[in-house]
């Protein structure tokens, strides 16, 4: 949807324009729309003349802001959450590094930006796990 909205950023889109682009159900297209209008990735005026676009550049919109408006914040363990209320984390030896895990988890998702997502082809940067290297596609070199 929001891949559909960024093409159309100088008009606004009805909900019915996104369904019809995207496949994906008119009642869901406009729930979701509303809570990304909510969260301000789109603007949206009423009307006959109405719709929604987005309210900043593709490139200016994260895959962090996006999960966080539909999803809320990315949490892997209750105790990497701000409001976190987990009995366990004064004797916890593992929570430490969880935490360092959701703050890396965030900064990845804060790298990639809408424009990001819509590039078919984006070099997928090679890494290592457990000393190995790895592929795109997820198997060893």
């Amino acid at each position: 949807m929001l891949a559909h909205l960024s093409g159309t950023e100088s008009y606004l889109t009805s909900a019915a324009e996104v369904s019809s682009a995207t496949g994906i159900a008119l009642p869901t297209v406009s729930k979701l729309l509303k809570s990304l209008a909510k969260s301000g990735l789109v603007t949206s005026a009423r009307g006959a003349h109405g719709g929604y676009r987005l309210s900043r550049s593709a490139h200016n919109i994260s895959a962090a802001d996006i999960i966080d408006a539909l999803e809320g914040p990315v949490h892997i363990t209750e105790c990497s959450a701000s409001d976190s209320n987990c009995d366990l984390e004064d004797i916890c030896n593992v929570g430490g590094a969880w935490q360092r895990i959701n703050v890396a988890i965030r900064r990845a998702l804060g790298d990639i930006n809408l424009a990001d997502l819509q590039t078919t082809r984006a070099p997928v940067p090679r890494f290592d796990f457990a000393g190995l290297p790895i592929n795109v596609e997820g198997k060893d070199s």
